[in-house]
């Protein structure tokens, strides 16, 4: 048990806490005029209470207690994937949840945190050596394993956050650059094959419609209308934005999912400019105190899932924002703690914790 507070990130709380107040407000203002959303507002904060709980629960836990866990909980994780492919509940054009009756339970959220967990260990037992090419394509299955599993909901924008992940975590590693580029080549024609045999029509649409929504969607029904609906409430906002619960778009419902995939949409036009810049400036914030903990991280092991976590929560920050603001291509990804969502509000608040218990453990000595 740590006997000392010294080294815990208040900062990094306060950031989260402060954001996590933002979020339930905008979820309260996103789902308070539609019938189909009633309820969804006390459902989030029930998540964030659980979410609080466990971010409480890992600070206190010595991160080092999770490498003899490592097998299990990856295989536990790939077993989810693989078995939501089977038996999941389809929604939104995607099999990504398991019905557990009162709730929905979605594996790839936890499996993000898990394959961080994983890639750690694994690049801290190869410490000597991370650019050696068999740590390098072991480490590439780690990850490869859940994001097809992923990507065969499909699941497009999760499996790019496993990709972000691996990347920003095999830097961290001490992977070299040129091999970056020996595996980009390589990636090149597994791509176009992906993007001509693989993909769907809707998915290929997705990604070439925020290019330019009017040109690749004329009639609005692939996914233009989302964009353009979403930068007209970010435009209507303008310095200081319509008010709390007052923004015409978001209290008409004209946008899809507006608690969680389009809520920086709504935070535009009701909160201006100003609130939408100090979101971005919170969750900045948070980004950065995760990177500086992986700086003060002790060893390999904390500093890289310090990098995970950090890599992780800026994927989802660019392309929300991104999405919202037609600048990244139209996927189904929350804002880290704005959002409404179970699975992925624990699965962040529970990376806090991690984030916590390595800040507190820098030293080898604590007390």
């Amino acid at each position: 048990m740590v006997k000392t507070w010294r080294d815990y990130n208040f900062p990094l709380l306060l950031c989260v806490l402060i954001l996590l107040g933002f979020g339930a407000a905008m979820v309260y203002s996103a789902t308070l005029r539609d019938p189909l959303t009633q309820g969804y507002f006390s459902r989030h904060l029930v998540n964030l209470l659980v979410g609080c709980a466990a971010m409480a629960l890992l600070t206190t836990i010595d991160y080092h207690a999770f490498e003899a866990w490592i097998v299990p909980f990856y295989l536990g994780a790939v077993a989810l994937l693989g078995l939501v492919l089977v038996v999941g509940q389809v929604s939104s054009g995607a099999q990504s949840w398991i019905d557990l009756g009162m709730r929905t339970f979605q594996p790839s959220e936890p499996a993000k945190l898990l394959v961080i967990l994983a890639l750690a260990a694994y690049w801290s037992h190869n410490e000597r050596h991370p650019h050696d090419w068999r740590v390098v394509i072991g480490s590439l299955i780690l990850v490869g394993i859940p994001t097809v599993l992923v990507f065969l909901q499909p699941d497009f924008g999760t499996a790019m956050v496993f990709g972000a992940i691996w990347t920003a975590m095999a830097l961290a590693a001490g992977v070299r650059l040129w091999q970056f580029g020996v595996l980009f080549i390589a990636a090149v024609p597994v791509a176009i094959y992906g993007w001509t045999h693989i993909l769907q029509p809707y998915q290929r649409a997705r990604l070439l419609i925020f290019l330019d929504p009017l040109k690749y969607d004329p009639e609005l029904k692939q996914g233009a209308w989302n964009i353009m609906q979403s930068l007209t409430a970010i435009g209507s906002g303008g310095l200081t934005g319509r008010g709390w619960t007052h923004g015409l778009l978001s209290q008409g419902n004209y946008l899809p999912v507006q608690y969680s995939d389009f809520i920086f949409a709504i935070t535009g036009e009701e909160l201006g400019f100003l609130g939408a810049a100090l979101l971005l400036v919170f969750l900045g914030i948070t980004i950065w105190q995760a990177l500086s903990i992986s700086i003060i991280a002790r060893d390999a092991f904390g500093r890289l899932i310090a990098v995970g976590i950090a890599a992780m929560l800026l994927c989802h920050v660019l392309v929300n924002v991104g999405m919202n603001m037609s600048i990244m291509p139209v996927t189904g990804i929350p804002l880290p703690f704005i959002s409404y969502g179970g699975s992925f509000t624990m699965t962040s608040l529970a990376a806090i914790g991690l984030l916590q218990s390595i800040a507190l453990r820098r030293r080898r000595i604590t007390f």
